[in-house]
């Protein structure tokens, strides 16, 4: 895997099809929320009114979201999303600070949270009787081959990649499609469809003697973004998209679409089959989807889920690592303290040190983060699990960024209306997904104090390293007030 200086001349391949943007934008999203937030989230949110209200507003926010990113990815279509278009927005220290974000605790943060759904699930598998499942270094043994060996395939190439983001991508469709469907197929539609007004009164009650609606939503929402988090997901790898003017927007606007019809139809359906008091309770929270098949079609139904499950959290995890190195190699190609991780493979035509970096910084937090909670658990009163700890504070830090990146919409419209605009959006778009968003994250902040500190203090710590950078390569720093890009010699539209 030698990444010579000769790499540094090497571009990328433009190999991704209109099929496969769908594919990364859809596969990118389903992972582990839509199966393991649901518990905790009934728990949070104490109505189904509230609970559904909440995942038909994360997948309107997602839709407005990939409103804007159309039009800056169809514009920039460049390795990095979001740290590009932040950066020619606001200039090189808010696109730094997201990059550092995503590469430092982001991706891996998310690598690790999918990697312990897999294994819980199949602990499932393996111990069905058993309230333990596999051990915590089975655990973390498995975590790490399979980030190690996913890795592998993605630095192999970027068609490899995508190949297993798409056939994994039709098979997380067909799960969540068998959740929507199955209550109505096994029980009937009839009877299935009189108990909804059952199901929306009888929740109600429970929502008295509870913190405001506001508040309880706010908290309920940051778990169900976590579920939608990713819906950007082809923006990192524009540079390798068949004719992007066409094909980002396409990708971004049918798989957030294909995505919120699916989480929606879902929900109702574990609602329909799962009672709210069964998925509040703390061993079934990360599996009410298992409960689900396993009321509707016994043992063998929640086996099949917890495959179900392990199979989505496995594309999931593979999309982490053909996503998210492309933002460090973005920022390699811009900065001389990274800018090792700038390098193209010649032989593989990938950025191939970007990805080895990317999933042995995965590999470390998840054994810090949970050598971490095992502290925390074994205090009086216990602790959060990983996979809470890790989704709480990525969600609170990643919504800074969509928020500012949003507003780089109208920003770049004024800075630089001499660029082409393949997709334009509408003005008040940006407008109402910012208005919501600073009333989100005020709530979660009063609500999540904690997690939204760790998030706050995650994005900050990059701040030392991007001083470093700018004092080692004062003299040397290029000119990057244009859209071109004097390592790949692409234009913003091409």
């Amino acid at each position: 895997m030698d990444d010579s200086s000769s790499g540094e001349r090497v571009s990328l391949l433009r190999a991704l099809g209109p099929g496969m943007a769908v594919a990364i934008v859809v596969g990118n999203v389903i992972g582990s929320g839509i199966f393991a937030t649901p518990g905790g989230i009934a728990a949070d949110g104490l109505g189904f009114p509230l609970i559904i209200s909440a995942w038909i507003t994360g997948g309107v926010l997602s839709l407005l979201g990939a409103l804007c990113f159309a039009e800056l990815g169809a514009m920039l279509p460049r390795a990095g999303g979001m740290y590009v278009y932040l950066k020619h927005a606001y200039g090189r220290p808010v696109g730094y600070l997201q990059g550092w974000t995503q590469f430092i605790f982001g991706n891996p943060g998310s690598l690790g949270a999918l990697s312990i759904i897999f294994a819980a699930h199949l602990g499932e598998l393996l111990y069905p009787n058993s309230t333990e499942g596999i051990s915590r270094y089975m655990t973390l043994g498995l975590a790490v081959s399979l980030i190690v060996g996913l890795a592998t395939v993605n630095i192999i190439g970027v068609l490899w990649g995508g190949w297993v983001q798409s056939l994994t991508t039709v098979f997380k469709v067909g799960v969540v499609l068998a959740v929507a469907v199955l209550p109505f197929c096994v029980v009937g539609l009839h009877e299935r469809a009189a108990t909804i007004g059952t199901v929306w009164s009888a929740v109600l009650p429970m929502v008295e003697d509870t913190p405001s609606a506001a508040s309880r939503f706010a908290i309920v929402l940051l778990a169900v973004m976590w579920a939608y988090n990713g819906w950007h997901g082809i923006t990192p790898v524009a540079e390798e998209v068949r004719d992007p003017g066409k094909n980002i927007p396409r990708a971004l606007l049918i798989g957030v679409g294909v995505l919120t019809v699916l989480y929606v139809s879902a929900n109702l359906a574990y609602h329909l089959v799962v009672p709210m008091e069964e998925m509040i309770e703390s061993e079934n929270r990360k599996k009410v989807a298992v409960l689900l098949f396993d009321r509707l079609l016994g043992p063998v139904g929640g086996q099949l889920m917890a495959v179900g499950v392990m199979v989505s959290t496995f594309g999931a995890i593979n999309s982490n690592l053909l996503l998210g190195p492309r933002v460090p190699f973005a920022m390699g190609r811009d900065d001389r303290v990274l800018g090792w991780l700038g390098r193209v493979n010649p032989r593989f035509r990938t950025p191939a040190r970007a990805i080895g970096v990317q999933a042995g910084m995965g590999v470390l937090l998840l054994i810090g983060s949970t050598l971490l909670v095992e502290g925390l658990q074994s205090r009086p009163g216990g602790g959060p699990s990983v996979f809470d700890l890790m989704t709480s504070y990525i969600i609170f830090s990643s919504s800074i960024f969509y928020v500012l990146a949003v507003v780089a919409v109208p920003v770049l419209r004024r800075r630089h209306p001499e660029w082409e605009r393949p997709f334009r959006v509408h003005g008040l778009v940006p407008v109402a997904y910012v208005l919501f968003y600073v009333w989100f994250l005020g709530n979660v902040l009063i609500g999540k104090p904690v997690e939204s500190g760790i998030g706050i203090a995650m994005s900050l710590s990059g701040i030392p390293v991007l001083l470093l950078s700018i004092a080692w390569s004062r003299r040397h720093e290029p000119d990057d007030d244009g859209p071109s890009d004097t390592q790949t010699g692409i234009t913003p539209n091409e």
